[in-house]
C-alpha cells in the first residue's frame, strides 16, 4: 500500500513536470536572455554614445585650419560621419547645427538650410527641435525669404522659448515693414520674460517702433 501511494506521488510529480515544468524552464531561460540581453543592450548604447561623443569633440576642436578658423570641408565631412553613424542621436544633432553654423559663416546659406531642416523634421528633442527651427528662420530670412520664416514660425511654443520666437518674429515683420504685428510680437516676447531680462535689445526694439509712429 505504502509502495503504491510513492508510485502514485511520483505519477503526480511526472504529470505535473509534463504540464508545468518545461514552461517554468523556459520562463526562467527566457529570463536570463532577456537579463543578460539587456545588460547587452546597454553596454552597446554606452559604448555608442561615447564614440557619438567623441567624434563630435572632434567635431568642435580638430575641424580647425591653421589660422584657427573652422576648416569648412573637414567640419562637413565629420557632420556626415556622426549623421551616418549616429543618426537621430543628439550628438548627431548638435553636429548638425554646429555644421550648419559653419555653412553660414561661409556664406553656404543652402547648405546650412538643409542641414538644419533635418533637424526640424525629426528632432531628438524639443529644445533641438526650437533652436533648429529659429535657426532656420535666421537663415531663410538672409535668403530674403522673410516670409517663410515666418510660416517656419507659426504655431505656439513652448513657454521656455516664446520670447526668443517672438522676438524673432518681431525681427521678420520689421524686415517685412508690417510694424504694428512686429510690436505686438515684441510685446507678447517681453512678457514671457522676468520683469530683469525684458531690457536691453528687446526694450530698444520696442522704443524704436514707437519712436517710428511718433
Amino acid at each position: 500500500m505504502e509502495s503504491r501511494t510513492e508510485e502514485e506521488q511520483l505519477a503526480v510529480i511526472k504529470e505535473w513536470w509534463q504540464r508545468n515544468g518545461m514552461p517554468l524552464l523556459t520562463g526562467a531561460l527566457l529570463a536570463l536572455v532577456l537579463v543578460f540581453g539587456w545588460q547587452g543592450w546597454q553596454k552597446y548604447q554606452s559604448s555608442q554614445a561615447q564614440n557619438a561623443s567623441v567624434l563630435y569633440q572632434q567635431l568642435l576642436e580638430t575641424a580647425l585650419n591653421p589660422s584657427g578658423e573652422p576648416d569648412a570641408a573637414k567640419v562637413a565631412e565629420l557632420g556626415k560621419r556622426l549623421k551616418d553613424e549616429f543618426g537621430g542621436s543628439h550628438y548627431a544633432q548638435y553636429g548638425s547645427l554646429f555644421v550648419a553654423k559653419v555653412a553660414v559663416e561661409s556664406g553656404k546659406l543652402e547648405d546650412a538650410a538643409a542641414e538644419l531642416q533635418t533637424v526640424v523634421e525629426q528632432p531628438a528633442d524639443d529644445t533641438l527641435g526650437e533652436l533648429a527651427r529659429q535657426r532656420l528662420a535666421r537663415v531663410l530670412a538672409a535668403q530674403d525669404q522673410a516670409e517663410a520664416a515666418l510660416q517656419l514660425l507659426d504655431g505656439d511654443a513652448e513657454q521656455a522659448y516664446l520670447a526668443s520666437r517672438e522676438e524673432l518674429k518681431g525681427d521678420l515683420l520689421v524686415s517685412l515693414g508690417r510694424d504694428d504685428e512686429a510690436h505686438a510680437a515684441y510685446l507678447k516676447a517681453k512678457a514671457a520674460l522676468a520683469e530683469d531680462a525684458a531690457v536691453g535689445g528687446l526694450q530698444m526694439k520696442l522704443d524704436d517702433l514707437a519712436k517710428g509712429d511718433a
